[in-house]
């Protein structure tokens, strides 16, 4: 067991010093820890990492990979002593911070502090809500916990805070954190500026707490683990004694052993000091492979009799088990998109309660649809609680409260996704996204494909004013990679917006929606899942394009129609999305934006940056290269120039 902790710290310092970055020193303190998840605690299968029914590991402190990458190695997973030499370098499975899809055993990338230990909230919540759907009194197919390390980093983050409060009003048992408790920051000691009693606050947020005072006494951290097992009422804090770069003579329990390699000097003397061969590196004697291997029989074990319980689950209730697979699978019901919710051309309808009722209709048809709301669900259409709400007790409801938590509420819905079954949506205002970009991020890192439904999208809120008008979010958000951000026109194109977002499955969808009503057009809409295209068009070639996105769009429709009058052939463009039409392949791009028609005016309630690609040097935008005001929708866009009158007299500067 000591040598196998020992090759766990020696494998971290050796890795480090190659590739001449990383953090050695936390790897080095928490071996003793992942030496008792891996191979104690945790139910894992190392020959099959997505294993329905696993239990799931989140390194918060995602610098100290090394930790993790050298427990996948020595467990059996497909991870190559040659990946760990070749840390932190291009190409390899071992990246500076842990990714997931990346690396075989890892569930979700982490590196800016804070989002692991949120996320893991997500995860929590999400096994919970499968148990209260699928478990039945003879037959448990989802019973597993969450395990999580994180560092006084993590803890320090905000958003940390607004997911742990959520996870103890909820109660998620079957949430399990390590706190590295090792008084060092990068600048020097904790006291700095960290000064908590933790174990206090986290049981003012209703946690089952433990102290550990000595991470190296196994036994502890087994009492530890159990005891936080027993305590099924509440999530659990286990606050753990570290000495940071344990083993180095010189530079444990100091910062600089925190973010760089040790020093060939330092690592001589450190294995020294560990009884470890100086001259030796990546060394894994036999024995450890032996006994950490251990885990590879253990998981197969484990994993079959959980199938054995599968299959008799399945053929006592074979629809819920189809549902069961279908979900983790990610595939969504047949049917799912047929017959949605129908909208009369020239009635008004705010997009943002289209996309209410949409909502309602497809959380009808897959249970798997879950999210909520930071305490706007009326504002943003999503109170949709004949669904059933998420309460402590009873957690298998569709809707949850995420309170005033945008950020938290991010970070859990990636959490929920990335551990399978659930399709979750968040919703705020639009302006708010400023507050959840974080978790937004790191969802589009990881491919997740969690639904924003964002309200309140422009000047048109009106009254509120500057503080709530998003005039430079939409330019933002496009900018992240990964991320659709749609903004419908009007009822029937929010319809589409909502396929196209059910039907992602490789990144987040913003929906962007109006609070003011909008006029339903009379033309087909079904273009919008493209991302552009033409709504009307001049009965002969087009000498104009006029383009636009939410509700902006019927006002150059309208200006279309006064340009027409005047003999200007006007082509009109709705672009709901931008990065979905810019990855539509070049012949329809040229149908819609054709470069013989150089006369272009884009018209947005947002700030220009980004619209030039679609205008060109030659062509015009009506945007809002400032912050808005306080007023009625209907006199600020009037003052800022969103008009039919301006649009048209900005086009007619480009043709005449």
């Amino acid at each position: 067991m000591n040598t196998a902790i020992n090759t766990i710290r020696t494998l971290a310092m050796d890795a480090v010093q190659a590739a001449n970055s990383g953090h050695p020193g936390t790897p080095m303190a928490l071996a003793p820890l992942g030496y008792h998840l891996y191979i104690e605690a945790m139910n894992h299968n190392p020959r099959d990492p997505h294993w329905a029914d696993r239990d799931r590991f989140i390194l918060s402190c995602g610098h100290a990979s090394m930790f993790q990458y050298a427990m996948l190695h020595l467990t059996g997973y497909d991870l190559s002593l040659e990946e760990l030499k070749n840390f932190r370098q291009w190409g390899s499975k071992t990246a500076g911070h842990p990714e997931v899809h990346h690396t075989p055993g890892i569930e979700i990338t982490t590196g800016p502090l804070g989002q692991g230990v949120s996320s893991a909230v997500g995860f929590a919540l999400a096994e919970a809500k499968l148990a209260a759907e699928f478990n039945t009194d003879k037959h448990k197919i989802v019973d597993h916990y969450t395990y999580v390390v994180c560092s006084d980093g993590d803890l320090m983050e905000g958003v940390a805070s607004e997911a742990a409060s959520l996870a103890g009003h909820w109660g998620l048992g079957k949430l399990i954190c390590y706190f590295d408790n090792n008084a060092i920051t990068i600048d020097g000691g904790t006291e700095l500026s960290f000064t908590e009693d933790v174990r206090a606050r986290f049981e003012a947020y209703g946690w089952h707490t433990h102290v550990v005072e000595d991470v190296t006494d196994l036994d502890a951290l087994r009492g530890a683990t159990a005891a936080a097992k027993a305590a099924t009422d509440r999530p659990s804090m286990i606050l753990v004694t570290t000495v940071i770069g344990h083993g180095s003579p010189n530079k444990s329990g100091k910062s600089a052993a925190h973010g760089a390699p040790l020093g060939e000097e330092e690592i001589v003397l450190s294995k020294r000091a560990l009884g470890w061969p100086e001259d030796a590196h990546f060394l894994v004697p036999d024995e450890v492979r032996e006994d950490m291997g251990r885990a590879v029989g253990k998981g197969a074990t484990v994993q079959s009799a959980w199938q054995a319980r599968f299959d008799a689950y399945a053929a006592a209730h074979p629809a819920k088990a189809a549902a069961f697979k279908r979900r983790l699978a990610g595939e969504l019901a047949e049917g799912w998109d047929t017959d949605l919710p129908g909208f009369e051309a020239g009635t008004s309808i705010a997009t943002r309660k289209s996309s209410g009722s949409v909502l309602a209709e497809l959380m009808g048809r897959l249970p798997e649809l879950v999210g909520g709301s930071a305490d706007l669900a009326g504002s943003n259409g999503t109170k949709h609680f004949q669904y059933g709400i998420t309460e402590r007790g009873d957690l298998g409801g569709q809707i949850i409260h995420f309170g005033v938590r945008e950020h938290g509420m991010a970070a859990i819905c990636n959490g929920l996704a990335l551990h399978g079954g659930f399709r979750p949506f968040c919703a705020s205002f639009l302006i708010f996204t400023d507050y959840l970009r974080p978790s937004l991020r790191l969802g589009a890192l990881m491919e997740q494909p969690v639904v924003y439904v964002m309200t309140h999208d422009s000047i048109g809120l009106g009254e509120d004013g500057p503080t709530h008008q998003p005039v430079a979010v939409l330019a933002s958000l496009r900018a992240i990679p990964n991320v659709h951000v749609v903004r419908p026109g009007d009822a029937g194109e929010t319809v589409e917006a909502w396929k196209h977002a059910m039907r992602r499955k490789c990144g987040p969808t913003v929906l962007v929606l109006t609070r003011q009503g909008l006029p339903t057009l009379a033309e087909d809409t079904a273009g919008a899942a493209r991302g552009a295209y033409v709504v009307r068009d001049s009965a002969t070639a087009p000498e104009l394009i006029l383009m636009a996105t939410g509700s902006e769009l019927q006002h150059i429709m309208a200006a279309a129609d006064t340009l027409a009058l005047e003999g200007i052939a006007t082509r009109v463009v709705s672009m709901p999305c931008s990065e979905l039409f810019l990855a539509q392949d070049a012949d329809y791009r040229e149908s819609v934006l054709p470069n013989s028609v150089r006369a272009r005016v884009a018209v947005e309630a947002a700030c220009s940056f980004g619209w030039h690609q679609f205008v060109g040097l030659d062509g015009a935008v009506v945007t809002l290269d400032r912050f808005g005001a306080s007023a009625p929708a209907s006199r600020l866009f009037k003052e800022f120039g969103f008009t039919p009158e301006n649009v048209a007299r900005v086009a007619r500067g480009l043709v005449r």
